[in-house]
């Protein structure tokens, strides 16, 4: 049980790690772009940077299922990658269809997964929320500068 609750939480700082680095490069590049993304025309932008920041936030999640998977494969959890794939996908999404689990030594880490899950998309959710509002915002102030 220790195992893997150590491994788990393992499991869960790299995922961390990885949405806030992810997050990081995120900000750097909405400084980089923001004068162009208030400047008319905003909408078609705002449009742009809902659709770039969706694939960006379905990419670390996609990296991190990935990163769960491949644990599990590595551990012998799932003998065949692709179920491992399907199991974390599962785990991280909180569906919990119960059709393919993992060996009882092996259940914490599961459970642990979802809490990955459940984390990673509440954060990036969060995260995609305040760019949006915050890109908005500045678009709406630059309209009411230029009026």
């Amino acid at each position: 049980m220790l195992v893997e609750i150590a491994l788990g939480s393992g499991l869960l700082v790299i995922n961390i790690v990885l949405m806030a680095i992810a997050a990081f490069a995120l900000e750097s590049l909405f400084q980089r772009a923001h004068s162009w993304l208030i400047a008319p025309p905003q909408r078609p932008k705002l449009l742009l940077l809902l659709v770039g920041v969706g694939l960006w936030v379905l990419a670390v999640i996609t990296a991190g299922v990935w990163i769960w998977a491949f644990a599990l494969h590595a551990l012998g959890a799932f003998p065949v990658l692709e179920d491992a794939v399907y199991f974390a996908l599962v785990a991280f999404t909180t569906l919990g269809l119960g059709d393919l689990v993992p060996p009882p030594e092996w259940r914490i880490l599961a459970v642990m997964a979802s809490v990955n899950g459940f984390l990673s998309f509440g954060l990036l959710t969060a995260l995609l929320v305040e760019t949006l509002r915050q890109i908005r915002l500045a678009q709406i102030a630059k309209r009411r500068g230029d009026s």
